[in-house]
């Protein structure tokens, strides 16, 4: 629903920055108004980071101006928060910080601590990057910042906390920019999107989902002209060569002109290549690639799995999801034989050639040469299918320069060691084929390509992830923990994420940790509020509540006011834009000015009225 005009809280203008010689952004700019949602995509390297750290004001660009008015704060939360210099989590949360002028109370803070299960006796240096990515989410949304600048906010969260996130950012209250690979929490967040792309930032006034489309019709567009441009050349140098003017006298303005349009032609900066994705495939494996019985295994008296058992056919493509710490890994581990169960059976199938991704690149070892990874340190050649290539043309197929092969992997961004640890499992011949969160640190294009990759192969496939359209895009069937909640239990479920959720019912997998001796979840809303299983139910017809006929009328009946009043404002604006009319009408300015005030004014409150009663109406139907 469109908002109210009024005056940005933040504009970039003309930004120009340039790294190593090659320039970054040639002209950017940007305005943030009060209550954007905005998705900043690009592809990796294109400078999304450099550019929220330059609206943050923590990088200074070449040239160009940042404008922020005054009074408005501003909070930026990297990819990966610095929570060093404290002891424990409690001294992080409560320690003053920009831009707040005085330190946030603990008791502010409980209930986003107990929404995303952060402790705050624990100790800073102890955290794992996914939980000290939560306290630092903690402290951002705590702060009720003007503009909120989130990078990789969902990184390490699980679904259900992905779930929580969603729900409290569409009710924020500031400005948001965010940044994420994640489609399905951009859609359901974002109103807005600035696509970066060969340094230039173009706007598009409505959110992510639709984003990809109005990307493909620009790039197209721009193919035609460039098509046409060198058509035009070619018609030109034809004048200059054969023309009867030409052989006269060589028209001096022509001539300048086809030296234009040959340098735009020769400037004309392209879009990054695309990955070129292959999978190396063994042969095949038998009908039963894994099958499981009664297999159980405990921690220190915690149930992870219990009496679970499932048969993997050839061609299947599972998912796997659930809460962090619930023993997804566990569970892979145990179903590949790389963990003994503690009770209970696991057969692996006849001819089963394994390929492992671990959710920590662990393959990524430091010291290690970019090449070695491919080719695991036998030699600078890699055999995929029945061809021979060179490791350096095998990574130019997944955007790695020719210099590159022979760098150490600690000199590579998150994103490229991404792509790396990707494609060196890809390049190891596999029929069955187990991914731990492949989809951390890559951007959206090339998760297009995995996706398309995935739902080609013709192997078994695992996969852990908690990106839920690429779950959707990918598997066949999803285990997760059983419903309603025991400890241990899993069950395999038919479909994507989505087929999952219409089984169970979306409030079954909002959980959180309420027994953390034995990982026991209870469940949770939106807001972080403890509800019971049975209240994670559908309620029945009977216990439902119903709108009055009144608010029945208003929900119906205000969209359309809203859209008188937006008529109605953008008409007041255009009338005061008009040069002078202070000077020559000052009766008409004032009364204009007035009933401009007044329409939003109007429309403010008609936009929290239909948004107070829609949230009512979708929590009666369930």
């Amino acid at each position: 629903m469109a908002r109210a005009a009024t005056t940005p809280r933040l504009t970039l203008e003309d930004v120009h920055l340039t790294f190593g010689g090659d320039p970054l952004f040639t002209g950017v700019g940007l305005a943030i108004m009060p209550q954007d949602r905005i998705a900043l995509v690009g592809r990796n390297g294109t400078g999304k980071s450099t550019l929220m750290k330059i609206i943050a004001d923590v990088l200074e660009p070449d040239k160009g101006n940042r404008h922020r008015d005054p009074g408005v704060t501003v909070l930026y939360l990297p990819q990966e928060p610095d929570l060093s210099g404290y002891r424990t989590v409690t001294d992080y949360l409560t320690a003053p910080f920009a831009p707040l002028s005085e330190p946030l109370a603990l008791h502010e803070m409980e209930p986003l601590m107990e929404a995303l299960d952060v402790d705050g006796s624990h100790i800073i240096d102890e955290l794992s990057g996914g939980e000290a990515r939560k306290v630092a989410l903690v402290r951002a949304l705590a702060a009720q910042a003007d503009i909120l600048l989130l990078d990789e906010p969902t990184n390490h969260l699980d679904i259900a906390a992905i779930d929580w996130l969603e729900g409290k950012l569409k009710h924020y209250r500031g400005a948001l920019v965010l940044i994420s690979h994640d489609r399905r929490f951009l859609e359901t967040v974002t109103d807005k999107t600035i696509w970066l792309d060969r340094g230039v930032a173009r706007l598009r006034e409505q959110g992510f989902d639709g984003f990809e489309a109005w990307r493909d019709q620009i790039l197209e567009e721009e193919e035609v002209e460039l098509h046409k441009l060198g058509r035009k050349i070619v018609a030109e140098e034809h004048w200059v060569r054969y023309g009867v003017t030409a052989r006269r006298k060589r028209n001096v303005r022509r001539m300048r002109e086809l030296q234009g349009l040959r340098d735009r032609l020769a400037n004309a900066r392209r879009p990054d290549g695309t990955i070129n994705f292959a999978v190396n495939t063994s042969g095949t494996s038998g009908k039963t690639v894994i099958e499981a019985e009664n297999i159980a295994i405990s921690f220190d008296g915690r149930a992870i799995v219990r009496n679970f058992s499932v048969r993997i056919t050839k061609g299947d493509k599972i998912g796997l999801v659930g809460p962090n710490g619930a023993g997804k890994t566990t569970l892979l581990n145990l179903l590949t034989g790389q963990l003994s169960p503690q009770a209970g059976t696991v057969k692996i199938g006849t001819a089963v050639d394994l390929v492992t991704l671990d959710q920590k690149r662990a393959s990524l070892t430091p010291g290690l040469r970019v090449a070695d990874a491919i080719t695991d340190g036998r030699g600078d050649f890699v055999t995929i299918g029945d061809t021979k290539k060179h490791v350096a043309t095998y990574l130019r197929d997944f955007l790695f320069t020719a210099e590159q092969w022979r760098a150490p992997v600690e000199a590579l961004s998150g994103g490229e060691r991404g792509r790396l640890a990707l494609a060196a499992a890809l390049a190891k011949r596999s029929n069955l084929l187990v991914l731990d969160e492949p989809t951390n640190d890559l951007d959206l294009e090339t998760l297009d390509l995995l996706q398309d990759l995935l739902t080609d192969y013709q192997g078994t496939l695992l996969l852990v992830s908690h990106d839920r359209s690429f779950l959707d895009r990918t598997v066949t069937s999803t285990i997760a923990p059983s419903v309603p909640q025991e400890p241990g239990g899993w069950t395999r479920y038919a479909g994507g994420y989505s087929d999952l959720i219409s089984q169970v019912g979306a409030g079954a997998f909002s959980w959180r940790k309420a027994n953390r001796q034995m990982g026991a979840p209870s469940f949770q809303n939106a807001d972080g509020e403890g509800i019971s299983i049975d209240a994670a139910k559908p309620p029945s017809r009977a216990a439902r509540q119903k709108l009055s006929f009144k608010e029945k009328h208003a929900l119906e009946t205000l969209p359309a006011r809203m859209t008188q009043l937006e008529t109605e404002i953008a008409d007041c604006q255009t009338t005061l834009a008009k040069p002078d009319l202070f000077t020559r009408e000052p009766g008409l300015f004032r009364q204009t000015t007035e009933r401009l005030e007044k329409a939003e004014a109007a429309l403010a409150q008609a936009e929290e009225t239909w948004l107070t009663l829609e949230m009512k109406r979708e929590e009666i139907e369930g």
